[in-house]
């Protein structure tokens, strides 16, 4: 291994905080990286790591040289990609959350495949907040309010949400005109996955959003039951109206109070804020952005 695969070995090394997942990120065995990184200690003549037999992390000096480390090889990466004859290539490791990809990603992914042919795809599904360095993500897509996030966010689309109903339920219940009138109404419950707690239908009335909690039999925690308990007529539900578009053509849900939509909510890219970013991260990100030409979906 040349000091250039011991520094990329190294580095993933920190972040995994694992031989065994640096190792097999990289292609070596276990064996070959724990040898790989005695001989660079030997080398630069200091620790780099502290080993136990469950954990792995970097020293002092270990930490300054991983840092180092990081901007030698974006360094590497950028030299090698400098002339625009010459195309991104490498691993790309991406997350997004599944109906994203289904609705957006995936239809167009053959086009990005043929721009960068050298460029190979990873892609998990998830909407959970990863921690991109340690789990080795080059940038992840995420929608809502990001928090306080250390990532860098790239805002490429407003996300339209809408209030939606089965025919049937509408029917018995009646189709209230007014946020008012939404008393007496049901709601399928979603319990967010990052807070624990039930979210609040939201409604904008003078341009200001409303917050009501409605009752309801079934909370849930995914997306895709929420939707099918909503065509089944167990409630009120909320969501992005692109998941709908056949429900609404076909007359299945129906929507509720559109005058009164809830707020649009951002889709973002988001990608580490300490590391250079790659030619190809920077090229899948500019690429994501032309699937929204509009700015809303």
């Amino acid at each position: 291994m040349d000091q250039i695969d011991a520094m990329r070995l190294f580095a993933r090394l920190v972040e995994t905080r694992s031989f065994t997942t640096a190792a097999g990120d990289l292609g070596h065995s276990r064996s070959t990286a724990t040898d790989a990184i005695k001989r660079l200690e030997k080398r630069l003549g200091v620790q780099l790591l502290t080993r136990t037999t469950r954990h792995v992390a970097p020293t002092a000096d270990g930490d300054a040289y991983y840092r180092r480390c990081l901007q030698i090889l974006a360094e590497i990466e950028e030299a090698d990609t400098l002339f625009a004859a010459v195309k991104p290539k490498g691993l790309l490791r991406i997350d997004v959350h599944p109906r994203i990809a289904m609705s957006f990603l995936l239809p167009k992914l053959d086009d990005f495949l043929t721009l960068y042919p050298d460029i190979e795809l990873v892609i998990g599904e998830g909407d959970r907040m990863v921690d991109l360095v340690r789990e080795g993500i080059d940038c992840v897509l995420r929608a809502g309010d990001l928090g306080e996030s250390s990532m860098v966010a790239r805002r490429v689309a407003w996300i339209e949400e809408i209030t939606v109903a089965s025919s049937g339920y509408l029917a018995a219940k009646g189709a209230p005109r007014r946020v008012e009138e939404l008393e007496g109404h049901e709601a399928v419950r979603f319990l967010s996955s990052r807070t624990g707690a039930v979210l609040p239908l939201e409604f904008t009335v003078d341009d200001e959003p409303r917050f009501v909690t409605l009752p309801g039999r079934i909370t849930v925690n995914g997306s895709e039951v929420m939707a099918e308990l909503a065509r089944r007529g167990f409630g009120l539900v909320q969501a992005p109206r692109y998941r709908f578009t056949e429900d609404l053509a076909s007359g299945t849900l129906v929507e509720v109070l559109p005058e009164h939509r809830p707020m649009p909510t951002p889709l973002w890219v988001l990608y580490p804020q300490n590391r250079q970013l790659s030619r190809r991260v920077r090229v899948f990100i500019d690429w994501v952005a032309t699937l929204f030409p509009g700015g809303r979906i």
